[in-house]
């Protein structure tokens, strides 16, 4: 059994490309298209993999994409295990604007997943024995999943002794920090939209982790801030790293980079800000990457001597 599950509910086939610039009516000439397996906790497993983690990415998947995104998958060594479903799987369209550094992303809602199929998501990973060390939940829900589907997953891990590793948004973030689990990643806007205001500065900032770690909601919080860096807050200790001097090609997945990133070095029993400085190096590294690319061990481990933690 593996010692990291990641779940991902609605992933996709990830299209990528680049034009000189993105205009409208006019046919765009795109460059050779890039596909990679998509989807957050898919992309998870992948970097997990990549560092020489133990893991497994559970997912439902459907369709010929469907069939592209499990044979993508096994491409890259991921060991991965396919719920069938009925409907085809999405496929997730991005453009790099080379005259400008601009990336557009086109983002479908996904297939339509009846209550038969997330339920069979739900039972394989309570069959999995023994249980995980870590379990992420992450990226968006597809119709027809109910927004608190996380919570049922989290009462499952919880009574089995598996930390939660929670990266989502809307209605499936809320419900599932409701629950309480051991660490989220949210965004800058995702964090204000929990606190119902703008969070205007890093006192801020920080306050409104803190108020979720404080209302039991999640023992550490994980926050991205884009071009600013990051920010990790626990009960004791509060860990600020501003963003690397990277050249950014795509900005895709490098959120669950660092979520890979940072559990595959937890599990590994180091140190929290040890943890935070591979996380970051792994965001930072994905964002010179074209696509969903990621990155490699290699790059992860020369970036790491550069991230400054205070």
């Amino acid at each position: 059994m593996s010692r990291i599950l990641t779940v991902t509910l609605n992933p996709a086939v990830d299209l990528s490309t680049a034009v000189e610039r993105v205009t409208d009516t006019s046919k765009l000439r795109c460059d050779a298209a890039l596909k990679h397996p998509g989807g957050g906790g898919i992309n998870v497993a992948r970097m997990i993999n990549r560092l020489g983690g133990d893991c497994i990415a559970l997912y439902l998947a459907g369709g010929p994409l469907g069939q592209e995104l499990c044979q993508l998958i096994e491409a890259e060594g991921v060991r991965g295990q396919c719920i069938e479903i009925a409907g085809e799987t999405r496929e997730s369209f991005a453009v790099y604007e080379k005259s400008t550094g601009r990336q557009f992303r086109f983002v479908l809602p996904g297939p339509v997943v009846s209550e038969r199929e997330w339920e069979s998501c739900l039972e394989r990973f309570e069959s999995f024995e023994p249980a995980a060390n870590y379990l992420v939940l992450s990226g968006s829900l597809p119709p027809g999943v109910p927004a608190d589907i996380y919570v049922s997953f989290i009462c499952a891990a919880r009574a089995n002794g598996t930390r939660v590793v929670l990266d989502s948004s809307g209605p499936a973030l809320r419900a599932a920090l409701d629950a309480g689990v051991f660490l989220v990643k949210p965004s800058l806007g995702e964090l204000s939209e929990l606190a119902g205001r703008a969070l205007a500065g890093e006192s801020e900032w920080r306050a409104a982790a803190l108020h979720l770690v404080r209302n039991g909601r999640a023992q550490i919080v994980a926050l991205t801030l884009g071009s600013l860096g990051a920010l990790l807050v626990t009960e004791h200790e509060v860990l600020r790293a501003g963003a690397l001097p990277v050249s950014v090609v795509s900005a895709i997945g490098a959120g669950d980079a660092l979520v890979g990133a940072l559990v595959w070095a937890l599990d590994r029993d180091l140190a929290l800000a040890e943890a935070f400085r591979y996380g970051l190096a792994a965001a930072s590294a994905s964002l010179a990457s074209p696509g969903t690319g990621l990155c490699n061990s290699e790059e992860v481990e020369r970036i790491y001597r550069q991230v400054d933690i205070k």
